[in-house]
């Protein structure tokens, strides 16, 4: 009789596969048909901020499940897993039991990083969305000593004296470091990126005049602009921003089609029942309309935005292409 090396391991690794996938299934039903009486949540809700405490992404996370925990009548425990441009956060939830007990507020990394990395340990199609939250426009800014008032201004300067004007942002293949990339490559100019390990230290050495643009958030910028300390050309988002309407976009400004925000987003593991997403998604757009929570949000620059689990996928996905695009015509590279 011939033997296979292997075949003493066959049976027991098949029998051994086969209990996990069906156990998995046997656990499975338990939840979908909680879902379905309308028992879901039983137990407090693990919300995972793949930021710092304190960052927008925190601000946001807490602001949100504290609403929606009153709504919900249970408990949402925001959980900060900074690190690794958001992956240490991302992973964990990506890993999570598909049972609608643990969530993130992703941003748009999760749409830059796919490109970026190469080597990333879980995929979007490892989440399951469930609603966008909010889209931050990026405001262009400038130190008052840089001679443009004006997104066209900015462009000649470029232009007149290339490679002299300076960009900061919060680190190579963060959203601030993308929007000056496509600024760059849209009007056809050449400014030198300044990345800094964070966005406060690149608006820090911007009042210093020790560079002279940044592309950054409402939420760093509003307070200086209002000092007077930094000067606002345009905002980045498709529309005019509720936190200063009188600013034009960039688009309006001198570089039509141009586009470039910031966004936040709920997302489930893969595989969550669909009861159970759609039952967030409803709760995240109750949480959005009550007026403080609103309020909030304004001051902070932030346009809320609510949509559909599918709509958000979608939207995902068209933010993949947009920004894939842009780091390889730029070379970006960590």
């Amino acid at each position: 009789m011939i033997f296979s090396p292997d075949a003493s391991n066959q049976t027991p690794r098949f029998a051994l596969a086969t209990v996990v996938v069906g156990l998995c299934g046997v656990l499975a039903v338990p939840v979908a048909l909680a879902a379905a009486r309308g028992d879901y949540p039983v137990r407090p809700i693990r919300f995972v901020s793949p930021f710092a405490p304190g960052g927008g992404n925190d601000t946001i996370s807490r602001l949100v499940t504290q609403a929606m925990g009153r709504n919900m009548g249970q408990h949402f425990i925001v959980d900060n897993r900074p690190g690794a441009n958001t992956r240490i956060g991302m992973d964990i939830v990506a890993k999570a039991a598909p049972d609608g007990y643990t969530l993130v507020m992703t941003s748009s990394s999760v749409a830059i990083n796919v490109s970026l990395y190469p080597k990333i340990p879980y995929t979007p199609d490892d989440f399951a969305p469930v609603s966008l939250v909010a889209i931050s426009p990026l405001i262009v800014v400038v130190h008052p000593s840089t001679r443009a008032s004006t997104v066209k201004e900015l462009i000649a300067l470029a232009r007149a004296k290339p490679g002299e004007l300076t960009y900061a942002s919060s680190g190579v293949g963060n959203i601030s470091n993308l929007a000056g990339a496509l600024f760059s490559t849209m009007a056809g100019v050449t400014m030198v990126h300044v990345p800094y390990k964070g966005a406060n230290l690149g608006v820090t050495d911007l009042i210093a005049g020790r560079v002279s643009v940044m592309f950054s958030s409402a939420l760093a910028m509003l307070p200086h602009i209002k000092t007077g300390k930094l000067r606002p050309l345009a905002v980045t988002g498709g529309k005019r921003s509720t936190a200063l309407p009188a600013l034009p976009t960039v688009a309006e400004a001198g570089l039509p089609g141009y586009e470039a925000t910031t966004w936040y987003g709920v997302l489930a593991p893969a595989k969550t029942p669909r009861l159970i997403v759609n039952r967030l998604s409803t709760e995240v757009a109750k949480a959005l309309a009550m007026p403080e929570v609103k309020s909030r949000l304004d001051d902070q620059g932030l346009d809320i935005v609510v949509n559909s689990p599918d709509e958000f996928r979608a939207y995902i996905q068209s933010e993949i292409v947009k920004w894939r695009k842009v780091i390889q015509a730029a070379g970006i590279k960590l």
